[in-house]
């Protein structure tokens, strides 16, 4: 292998020593060394360089990432804590509803508390009311009984002074018998009590009849009916009471028969009617027949209006021959006279209007006579001029 060297100036080729060339060859290596430390140096600075912009580059992009990330994030919270607050407001407005019907349903409970209350109170007062008057009704028994009992002892002893033997041999009989007066003293009294306007009437011992009768009265003191009372005050309930009272009442005349009595029937708790007689206590008397009493009066009334149809056609008889219906008649006839005379009049003009109108159609009709004779004289009968009217009248009317 030539080693010979060629300038690169003059292309002069010389073969160097082995001391320079190894000189050359250190100075190379050197160099080449060097040259590649640079080359190592400046490329490692650049690497430094490269890898320190890639390195801002990267915290430049992950500085960026991160705020953008905070940015979303930031957003999304504001949109969440928007939400929550949406949420929070909604919540707190359902809260307020919430708390507001519970404070009406309070108020309500209240009032139906209030007025359960006052129900409670009218309850407590209409059932204080009603035990009072129950236990009224009971003393007024009570005493009625007692009043009873009083006045039988009374008569008891009184007959006991007049009839001691005779009652001796007739106690059973007698007692019962002064139980019976007893009542019927008892009802005669609380009948003239309680309608002080009607007419209590007894019928006397030994009498054939009713114990009592009520003669009904209304307001002007007219006598409206009558109702019949038998009284018995015995264990037992007997059917043959009906029919003797509805006897007693043909005979006296009476509208209604009541039977007072201590034993009911069987069939009955209460008051109430049984063949056309009405049945009672004696505790429930007053009521009966102040009901009874209304329906007499009722039928009274509606009586006395048929009654009173006789007056009526007086009274229609009265106005048709009196001032007031004689000049409403004048009135009415005027009118029509009026009317009868104005179509006479327009009659009569036309009955005018139509003669005139006959009077000109004769003298045409002689006007046309005239000249038929004329002309007939003329020209003979050859010319029919007749002025005869045709078989059909209707020929003279115009289409």
């Amino acid at each position: 292998m030539s080693s010979n060297i060629i300038c690169p100036s003059c292309g002069h080729s010389f073969e160097p020593t082995e001391a320079l060339t190894q000189s050359i060859e250190t100075e190379l290596k050197r160099q080449f060394n060097q040259r590649w430390k640079d080359e190592l140096q400046k490329r490692e600075e650049q690497y430094k360089q490269r890898e320190q912009a890639m390195q801002d580059e990267m915290q430049t992009r992950i500085a960026r990432k991160v705020q953008e990330d905070y940015d979303t994030r930031l957003r999304a919270m504001e949109i969440e804590n928007k939400n929550n607050a949406d949420k929070l407001k909604e919540a707190r407005d359902k809260e307020l509803a919430f708390l507001q019907q519970l404070q009406a349903l309070k108020d309500k409970e209240g009032e139906l508390e209030l007025q359960m209350n006052k129900k409670l109170l009218e309850e407590r007062s209409k059932l204080g009311e009603q035990i009072r008057k129950t236990e009224e009704e009971r003393g007024r028994q009570k005493e009625m009984e007692y009043q009873m009992r009083t006045r039988e002892l009374e008569k008891q002893l009184e007959q006991n002074r007049v009839l001691i033997e005779e009652m001796r041999r007739k106690s059973e009989q007698g007692s019962m018998q002064l139980q019976g007066e007893v009542q019927e003293l008892a009802l005669e009294e609380l009948l003239q009590k309680s309608f002080p306007f009607d007419k209590v009437s007894e019928v006397g011992k030994g009498i054939k009849g009713a114990d009592c009768v009520l003669t009904i009265r209304n307001n002007v003191g007219q006598e409206c009916g009558k109702i019949i009372f038998e009284s018995k005050r015995t264990k037992d309930f007997s059917k043959e009471w009906i029919e003797k009272i509805k006897t007693d009442a043909r005979a006296l005349g009476g509208d209604v028969a009541v039977i007072v009595t201590q034993a009911m029937p069987k069939d009955m708790e209460e008051f109430g009617e049984r063949e056309g007689v009405w049945i009672c206590t004696f505790s429930e008397v007053r009521s009966l027949v102040a009901i009874l009493r209304e329906m007499v009066l009722k039928v009274f009334n509606a009586t006395k209006s048929q009654e009173n149809k006789g007056d009526k056609m007086t009274m229609l008889y009265d106005y048709l021959i009196g001032h007031e219906f004689s000049e409403q008649w004048k009135a009415m006839r005027e009118g029509f006279m009026y009317m009868k005379i104005s179509i006479q009049k327009e009659r009569d003009q036309m009955e005018r209007i139509w003669k005139a109108r006959e009077k000109q159609l004769e003298k045409v009709l002689l006007n046309a006579a005239h000249i038929k004779g004329s002309i007939e004289g003329i020209a003979g009968e050859s010319v029919d001029l007749s002025l005869a009217p045709p078989e059909n009248e209707n020929d003279y009317l115009l289409d």
